[in-house]
């Protein structure tokens, strides 16, 4: 199971993008309804093949939890109706190029966006106040994934949608690159025991995104998200066979609030670091 628990979330992410555009379905409602399955199917492996069983969320945490992907997702389909309002007018009815050679290229235009986008929200102070929500818990887990600020979820979902269109890639590619984005998001962020092996080197997993959550700066590399490639263009991959966090969250915990203060923690990106 640590083996095959992601080749056959990738097999489903490309059987779901298959039926979606060989039957026309619509790319909004399939993609929420595709997230719920991802989710669903990744909480069972938190439950069967744990990391660290001392990451799973408590009940109040839970509660938080879920006030924060309620807002996310209210985030994301903020950007998703601004991003489909754009592509429709930039992006062609029709692919320019077979879709075989276009999604590849796409991957690879979208992940360098994504892998930009995130480290530019660790070294900008201001996009760090929107990004450093994320990574106030100290687990890493299916449910914390949706701790976000709804700005920097805007920014992150809105901006590699839009450099996509914006380069005239189709419709198409567009879905089928959100659906991966949705598939790598949870898994990387799954607090389960995964062994996948030389994918590390060409896919983002849990193994190496721990270490980004690390509180030791200089093993929280990986920016990338889903492709790992970019990262070794950029020389922020720190992983290697074994190697662990000793601890994950803010390095410097007292500068954001906690993540049950959600409120406050959408706040502070607009007040000063000394109040």
């Amino acid at each position: 199971m640590r083996r095959t628990a992601y080749p056959l979330l990738l097999l489903a992410t490309v059987a779901v993008a298959a039926v979606a555009l060989r039957y026309g379905l619509d790319p909004g409602l399939t993609t929420f309804g595709f997230q719920f399955g991802v989710i669903s199917y990744l909480l069972i492996l938190e439950r069967v093949i744990p990391y660290d069983r001392a990451w799973h969320p408590g009940r109040r945490e839970w509660g938080w939890y879920g006030v924060y992907f309620l807002l996310t997702v209210l985030g994301a389909s903020a950007a998703q109706l601004l991003v489909a309002a754009l592509v429709a007018v930039m992006s062609p009815a029709e692919p320019t190029l077979p879709l075989a050679a276009e999604i590849p290229l796409a991957l690879l235009v979208g992940s360098l966006a994504s892998y930009l986008v995130h480290r530019w929200c660790h070294t900008n102070p201001w996009l760090w106040r929107l990004h450093g929500v994320h990574h106030v818990p100290e687990k890493v887990n299916v449910a914390n994934n949706g701790v976000n600020h709804v700005l920097d979820i805007l920014l992150s979902q809105g901006g590699v949608q839009l450099s996509l269109s914006m380069l005239g890639f189709s419709r198409e590619s567009v879905f089928v690159i959100g659906l991966f984005a949705v598939t790598q998001g949870y898994f990387t962020h799954a607090n389960i025991d995964v062994r996948i092996g030389r994918l590390n080197y060409v896919f983002a997993g849990p193994e190496q995104h721990r270490l980004h959550h690390s509180t030791d700066l200089s093993e929280a590399g990986h920016f990338g998200s889903d492709l790992t490639v970019w990262d070794r263009v950029f020389r922020s991959y720190t992983w290697y066979p074994g190697r662990k966090p000793l601890a994950v969250g803010l390095h410097d915990p007292a500068s954001f609030p906690s993540t049950e203060a959600v409120f406050a923690s959408h706040l502070q990106a607009w007040r000063s670091p000394t109040s």
